[in-house]
């Protein structure tokens, strides 16, 4: 499939979904389609994040386990739930991750982040759609961070300010992946690379992370419709 094809198939839905999602309503339901990663009560379906996929696959069974407790017992430290808000508030790089493995995806996700703030989501367990404060970086969020031979930047600055909250709409077939933010086109069909191993495409199946970058995070609507 191209990546011209991939943005037909997903322009006849956008107004349909981004709607059906900025309707839902109550805080952490879903919108019909959609299965909800966050339930907003407790961090049922994550898990702390153990090295890298590279480095993970070389763990032995017993490396895993003990450094699979460890990342727990720092997300559990350091992520909480507030009011049915997902909150980080650390000052480490303790990114969590959604215990199922996804391949091709719809995914809606509010976020909120404090002034000088710096976060991202994670695709596939691969770096990443980036969020952080327009004013520090002078690039607004929604663009492939780790991109080097494909865009980076997001197409345009869609951020609401500092402590308001702003809405992702992820949509990942394969390699490609498109990016709206506040219901703006920011990423339009492109590639992301595999940041871990540069000479090899992007894993076709792999989780959902949340990236704690030593700044306050909120998250809520966390929500996906797997793609067949």
């Amino acid at each position: 499939m191209s990546g011209r094809q991939v943005t037909l198939i997903t322009i006849v839905s956008a107004t349909v979904f981004f709607q059906g999602c900025a309707s839902y309503g109550q805080l952490n339901r879903p919108p019909k389609g959609f299965t909800a990663l966050f339930n907003g009560k407790d961090l049922a379906g994550w898990k702390g994040i153990v090295g890298d996929p590279v480095s993970r696959a070389k763990m032995t069974p017993e490396q895993l386990a003990k450094a699979r407790k460890r990342a727990d017992e720092l997300m559990n430290r350091h992520w909480k739930i507030e009011n049915g808000i997902l909150v980080y508030r650390g000052a480490g790089y303790d990114n969590i991750c959604t215990a199922k493995d996804y391949a091709d995806f719809e995914l809606f996700v509010d976020w909120k982040i404090e002034p000088g703030g710096d976060s991202g989501i994670y695709l596939r367990g691969c770096p990443q759609v980036q969020i952080w404060d327009p004013a520090k970086s002078h690039v607004g969020s929604g663009g492939l961070y780790n991109n080097k031979n494909n865009p980076d930047k997001p197409l345009k600055t869609a951020d609401r300010p500092p402590g308001e909250w702003n809405t992702f709409r992820i949509i990942m077939i394969g390699k490609w992946v498109i990016v709206y933010l506040n219901d703006q086109l920011v990423v339009d069909t492109t590639e992301l690379e595999n940041f871990w191993q540069r000479d090899r495409e992007i894993s076709a199946t792999g989780a959902i992370e949340l990236q704690a970058h030593n700044s306050p995070l909120y998250f809520r609507n966390v929500f996906i419709r797997e793609l067949k």
